[in-house]
């Protein structure tokens, strides 16, 4: 998980590697091609388009020519709560959009008051679309939810649930559920000075105690370690 903003130019080699990562990514080409390959569709970006890639979706990639990319990694907390891959052409604005990181990236150290504002912009561009159980989740996740009920919503049996919504989403139920948390738990730690507790009963936990370990367990830092981190 990455808690900053990066962005930079990169290079990719012939061979084929696979991963995921627990941040949203934008490609922009600006020389050479890539081959990218989720589970939902193939795809070989050149510089006339540009790709999104969200968090938590698994795919590989490989490059054939010498090329370089225009890469922006966009943490969870800007993102909004679900979004889609995009493969769209590359019109005037995603182009000024992409000079504008160019600019960036020539000096930024991913902090910048000017690079988080175009961050924003960009997310709010970003093609969301959730099912009546994952927006349940999103308007419930600080309450107790089960498998049984929320495949009852899709009408599925709860069996068939999981392995949709982990199509859906990149994770299971269960991990989605825990990322909501984190993001309103980041959240809450980066903006407010309330207190741990406060925060513990507002991301859905019953006391500190368990948030705190859940927050470790997560994040590998204490939630009192992650505001000092991201408040200077």
């Amino acid at each position: 998980m990455t808690y900053n903003i990066v962005c930079d130019k990169r290079s990719y080699s012939y061979e084929i590697q696979s991963h995921s990562h627990g941040f949203g990514q934008l490609l922009f080409p600006l020389q050479g091609s890539l081959n990218i390959h989720t589970d939902s569709e193939a795809i070989t970006l050149t510089p006339d388009h540009f790709y999104y890639l969200p968090p938590q979706m698994n795919h590989q990639y490989h490059s054939k020519d010498r090329n370089e990319f225009m890469v922006l990694d966009i943490p969870m907390h800007y993102l909004p709560d679900y979004t889609e891959s995009m493969y769209m052409p590359l019109d005037q604005q995603w182009n000024s959009i992409r000079f504008l990181l160019l600019e960036e990236a020539q000096e930024d150290d991913g902090q910048s008051s000017a690079l988080m504002d175009l961050t924003r912009f960009v997310t709010h561009k970003l093609k969301t679309a959730s099912p009546a159980s994952i927006q349940y989740i999103q308007q419930h996740f600080t309450k107790p939810l089960n498998l049984q009920d929320l495949a009852r919503i899709e009408n599925y049996h709860p069996n068939y649930y999981s392995n949709w919504f982990k199509r859906k989403t990149g994770k299971s139920p269960k991990q989605y559920i825990s990322h909501l948390r984190m993001k309103k738990a980041e959240c809450l730690l980066m903006n407010t000075s309330r207190t741990i507790s406060s925060i513990s009963g507002e991301a859905g936990f019953e006391n500190s105690s368990s948030f705190t370990r859940w927050f470790v367990k997560e994040s590998g830092i204490t939630p009192q370690q992650f505001r000092r981190l991201n408040n200077g």
